[in-house]
């Protein structure tokens, strides 16, 4: 990512903001397609929340929205880029919509309480749970919706397999974010 938008390779920032903004689309993509299904739970376990966290991290909460606004826009287009291959606006409507919308308020958020210069190890990876659990809130309240459950049936569905693969995504987001953020800003800011 650095290498990508690097002030030595590409002396336009507003290239360079579109350039990160493109990798974190296709990121966000690819990771859709680390998918493992869980039996209990119409809710697969993905990669994507590693990439939505980091976005509104690195990028802002302007580019950050961008980026999940963006990947959003793909999949409402017809390109399969929603996990299990899925597309189109009916598939904002299945189980699993609420996360994609969480994506970006997470997104936001991220780039809202990100925005200072010093981040402790301990503050950064409890930023990223908080807003890791905007995307399970908001993709439980739909799971709610979706499925006509009661709200402890969509917890039990839609947050709780997600905590533990979650907490090591927060890690890795946390550990990665604390050796690239401060180089990322600057090439972008």
């Amino acid at each position: 990512m650095e290498a990508i938008i690097s002030r030595e390779t590409i002396a336009n920032k507003r290239i360079r903001r579109i350039l990160a903004v493109a990798v974190f689309i296709a990121l966000t993509t690819l990771s859709a397609f680390v998918r493992i299904p869980l039996p209990f739970t119409p809710v697969p376990l993905t990669l994507q929340t590693f990439f939505v966290l980091l976005s509104g991290a690195l990028l802002g909460r302007r580019l950050g929205v961008f980026t999940q606004v963006g990947y959003l826009l793909l999949g409402l287009t017809g390109l399969q880029v929603f996990t299990g291959s899925g597309s189109g606006s009916l598939y904002l409507l299945g189980p699993t919509g609420g996360y994609i919308v969480g994506f970006i308020l997470s997104s936001f958020f991220t780039g809202i309480i990100f925005s200072e210069k010093k981040h402790s190890w301990q503050g950064v990876f409890l930023k990223f749970l908080y807003a890791d659990f905007i995307i399970l809130f908001t993709g439980v309240f739909w799971l709610k919706i979706t499925t006509s459950c009661l709200f402890i049936q969509a917890f039990i569905l839609g947050f709780l397999p997600f905590v533990p693969g979650d907490l090591l995504k927060v890690v890795l987001a946390t550990t990665v974010f604390n050796k690239i953020h401060l180089r990322i800003k600057k090439s972008l800011y």
